[in-house]
């Protein structure tokens, strides 16, 4: 899961028409590092422009589906996106927005958390096939978030 990397706000612009700003743009090329290594097989996004630069910035070996359920989605909804997604998918990348994409991680994994800043990324393992997830169904594997956001220079 990875919510889109820090977008700008540009007066007149509507909310979906937000570009990343510079340091977003580093910071998903940054998440792209990691994610590559779990070689996932598809990557799906909201149609807001800076989640589709986000997942462009990923640079992933894997198509790119445009969803547009995913903005604005409740964590029950961005769910049920989950539970359909094809059984020959293993490795899935959702980028999305919060809170419905922290809150999602929350209660697949039971874990509580204290943010989930632009640019994170976590990883949650499922049991079984897609079609069988459900909230407390997951473990989180590992989360992180741009090392500007934790005080390390970039």
């Amino acid at each position: 899961m990875v919510r889109h990397a820090e977008a700008g706000h540009v007066p007149g612009l509507p909310d979906r028409e937000r570009p990343l700003t510079e340091g977003g743009e580093h910071d998903a090329r940054e998440a792209g590092e990691l994610i590559g290594r779990l070689n996932p097989e598809l990557v799906v996004c909201s149609p807001a422009v800076r989640t589709r630069r986000t997942a462009e910035l990923l640079d992933l070996d894997a198509p790119v589906e445009i969803e547009r359920e995913i903005y604005e989605a409740y964590p029950e909804e961005l769910l049920e996106l989950l539970c359909r997604t094809d059984p020959d998918v293993h490795t899935l990348v959702l980028v999305g927005h919060n809170p419905g994409v922290h809150q999602l991680v929350l209660g697949l994994t039971g874990t509580a958390g204290d943010g989930f800043p632009p640019g994170a990324v976590a990883v949650v393992r499922l049991p079984g096939s897609w079609a069988e997830a459900g909230f407390g169904t997951g473990s989180l594997v590992e989360m992180c978030q741009p090392r500007r956001f934790l005080g390390k220079s970039t």
